[in-house]
């Protein structure tokens, strides 16, 4: 069986990771967003630019649409295809990790990494997802992996410069992924760690021109292209708004200080709790095994201080840390195993804390699924989440299970580590976590769609067909595009002065929320009111030609 242990993880994950993903609408803004930019290029042809309603898109590279794209090519144009490319790279991934613990540390350190990776809230539940970063993350920590490999065993083993172009390979692909933060990630990772373990500068030239190499032919191909095609607009554009991202606010993504600290503690559960040993604590390690223990310190620590202080905060920013948190979590847990340890107070404190909101979370709302009127009084100053709780929501009473089924978990690890069953709990501890992601997923994912976005979905859906403009008023969203199946003949460059003309060859059906409702009324006379639900409220202004 062991000889075969890669293949059970795939299954493993792939049990995990690919059913019901294309269940649920995709949410606005990334999913929507990307799986829009994925089918502009499938439409138009045109796989060199990504775009939006047809127009240039410059905030992000292409290679995550590319991904998406194919899928979509193989699926149809839907939400299974749009959120498939990370499903395959978690089925990817879980073997990855298993076989990079057991090079380091052996086949059991192996197991424990991509269990508690597996086992961790948003390390897993970004591989059901149709966001960037999973991607992203992947391409940053390979590169950081073989870069590290390059410069520590080169000289003991072969194949050093090989690991380094690599590296540059995976770290050119980051860049084309999402951009250039990824070489500024990687290049602070290791001037720090060169710096810390005091070692020779000089030793890391040669390494250096390998890695520079392997950026340049996997990310600076598609730059020169593009460049050859469409001159400096992207570059420009590109960087100009993540000059924008780092230094202010972006979208209302503002966040205190300590941001990034709190979802890494509460949204890496259970991981989280026993990555604070690690984190500070040293073993008594091989010196190989000591160093990439430092590497991924240092890569956690980068990681979470730089987004710390960027303006702009947003859960996925950080999330290049679960891969050293995680690693750093499973060298903890191994100690406390192979040792006989019980957990600290501070720790089982701690994971009764952090794992109180998930706990609570699935009772809660399956109490307030029966008892809207009380969240309909908390609610009362915002109307549109007033009105979002009129969706009419089939609850059956039992959706409290997922969270009594935690509550059972850390009761059956707090027990059996007072008996001595250390490695029965921890094993026990985060399969059962990621069989409760599931559950909840099942229980409340669809609920929470139908209640923030599904009746403004459903209207732009009916619209697909028709020959028409469809514009939001007064919010910002990608949900027209994607679900109205707009088309080069219905795109527009524009929206205010499609909004503010005259002469419409079209009709113009438009979508806007309840508190929004009085100003488009007032601003537009001639727009015929369809109907509204759950906050969301819709008009069409006929075509009109003078």
């Amino acid at each position: 069986m062991f000889k075969k242990e890669p293949v059970v993880w795939m299954l493993i994950a792939a049990i995990f990771f690919v059913p019901f993903i294309g269940n649920v609408h995709l949410f606005d803004w990334d999913e929507i967003n990307f799986a829009e930019i994925a089918r502009e290029m499938l439409l138009s042809g045109n796989y060199m630019e990504p775009q939006i309603n047809f127009q240039p898109f410059m905030e992000k590279p292409p290679l995550f649409f590319w991904l998406q794209s194919i899928c979509m090519n193989i699926f149809g144009v839907n939400e299974f295809a749009a959120r498939l490319p990370n499903a395959l790279l978690g089925i990817f991934q879980l073997p990855l990790l298993y076989l990079l613990g057991k090079r380091l540390k052996g086949a059991f350190f192996g197991r424990l990494w991509a269990l508690i990776y597996l086992g961790s809230i948003l390390p897993h539940l970004y591989f059901k997802s149709g966001i960037i970063d999973p991607w992203f993350n992947f391409f940053i920590f390979s590169a950081v992996c073989l870069v590290f490999f390059s410069t520590e065993r080169s000289k003991a083993e072969r194949g050093g410069h090989i690991s380094a172009f690599a590296g540059g390979l995976f770290a050119g692909l980051a860049v084309l992924t999402k951009g250039p933060v990824a070489l500024l990630i990687i290049g602070i990772t290791f001037v720090i760690y060169i710096f810390w373990k005091k070692k020779r500068l000089i030793d890391f030239f040669v390494p250096l021109l390998w890695i520079i190499c392997g950026i340049l032919i996997s990310c600076g191909s598609w730059l020169l292209a593009d460049y050859i095609q469409h001159g400096p607009v992207f570059i420009k554009s590109f960087t100009q708004r993540q000059w924008e991202l780092l230094t202010t606010k972006d979208a209302g993504h503002g966040g205190f200080l300590f941001y990034h600290v709190v979802v890494l503690l509460l949204g890496c559960f259970p991981a989280s709790i026993f990555m604070l040993k690690g984190l500070l604590w040293k073993s008594r390690l091989e010196e190989d095994v000591d160093n990439f223990s430092d590497a991924m310190k240092v890569l956690f620590w980068v990681v979470l201080v730089l987004f710390s202080f960027v303006q702009t905060k947003i859960v996925h920013y950080s999330s290049l840390c679960y891969f050293p948190l995680t690693y750093l979590a499973a060298q903890s847990v191994e100690e406390y195993i192979s040792q006989n340890w019980k957990l600290e107070s501070w720790a089982k404190v701690l994971l009764g804390v952090t794992g109180f909101p998930f706990v609570a979370a699935p009772i809660l709302m399956c109490w307030l699924g029966f008892h809207t009127d009380y969240l309909k009084a908390l609610l009362k100053s915002d109307p549109f989440a007033a009105e979002n709780l009129n969706t009419a929501i089939h609850w059956t009473g039992w959706e409290f299970l997922p969270g009594l089924m935690l509550f059972c978990l850390l009761v059956y690890f707090f027990i059996a580590q007072f008996r001595g069953s250390f490695r029965l709990s921890f094993m026990m501890l985060f399969a059962g976590v990621a069989v409760y992601i599931q559950f909840a997923l099942i229980c409340f994912i669809g609920r929470i769609e139908h209640i923030s976005q599904h009746a403004n979905i459903e209207f732009w859906q009916s619209k697909a067909v028709e020959d028409c403009f469809l514009l939001p008023y007064g919010y910002k969203t990608y949900t027209p595009y994607f679900y109205g199946q707009v088309r080069p003949a219905t795109a527009y460059s524009n929206p205010d002065s499609l909004l503010l003309a005259n002469n419409l060859s079209k009709d113009l059906y438009l979508s806007c929320k309840v508190n929004k409702k009085k100003e488009l009324e007032e601003r537009f006379p001639d727009a015929q009111f369809l109907y509204h639900r759950n906050g969301f409220y819709f008009y069409r202004r006929p075509a009109r030609i003078e």
